[in-house]
């Protein structure tokens, strides 16, 4: 039945552990732990993706970095407290973890699939190159009642086509997650370096 209730949310990648476990939460005495996967793009660039694991899953007490790891899960998201306002926290939830081969992590595995409702009207812009890009927020619901808001970049016909979406509007989108870093102001004369993490879109369809 579990099985049933999250086909809205696939989440499948391979990389290689660049982190220590860092504990997160708790829930009914099962720990719960993050920990980074370096996931390589077809091209020379790579995505940094926060993946959370419980401790029934992998032993946190050990040290795997350097080592490969093959997941599947869902994408995830929560609010966390931050001087004076929520900010989004996303990470892929691990359901299943399994060591595998350099070899087998050569062509680098990182596909998403969402089932979800539009919560925001879409951010439809161009860059000074001329690219067209949509940015969308997805809520894609979990079991009891949750959800979780899944930011999404839509780029040249998928954006133009996204971008008539109405709020509410039921989406199905295939695509990759990926992590891109930027500076954000946190006063007057002071920028921190900030890492960012959305769906990048191949394919998308308003049902």
């Amino acid at each position: 039945m579990a099985d049933k209730i999250i086909e809205n949310n696939q989440v499948s990648i391979t990389g290689k552990i660049t982190t220590g476990f860092s504990f997160s939460h708790q829930v009914y005495g099962e720990g719960f732990y993050t920990m980074e996967l370096l996931v390589k793009r077809l091209s020379d660039s790579q995505d940094r993706i926060p993946v959370m694991v419980s401790e029934r899953l992998v032993d946190v007490t050990q040290d795997y970095v350097g080592q490969y790891v093959e997941i599947h899960g869902q994408f995830r998201s929560y609010n966390r407290h931050e001087e004076k306002h929520n900010r989004l926290v996303l990470s892929a939830f691990a359901r299943e973890l399994r060591f595998i081969e350099e070899e087998e992590a050569m062509t680098p595995v990182n596909q998403i699939f969402l089932d979800g409702y539009i919560c925001k009207p879409p951010v439809y812009r161009k860059t000074p190159l001329g690219r067209e890009i949509a940015d969308l927020l997805l809520a894609v619901n979990r079991p009891y009642g949750k959800s979780d808001y899944i930011p999404c970049i839509c780029w040249g016909r998928n954006a133009r086509y996204a971008s008539a979406f109405e709020v509410g509007g039921h989406v199905l989108i295939w695509g990759r997650i990926q992590s891109r870093e930027y500076m954000k102001r946190i006063g007057e004369n002071e920028t921190q370096k900030r890492t960012a993490y959305e769906v990048s879109v191949s394919k998308l369809e308003y049902v």
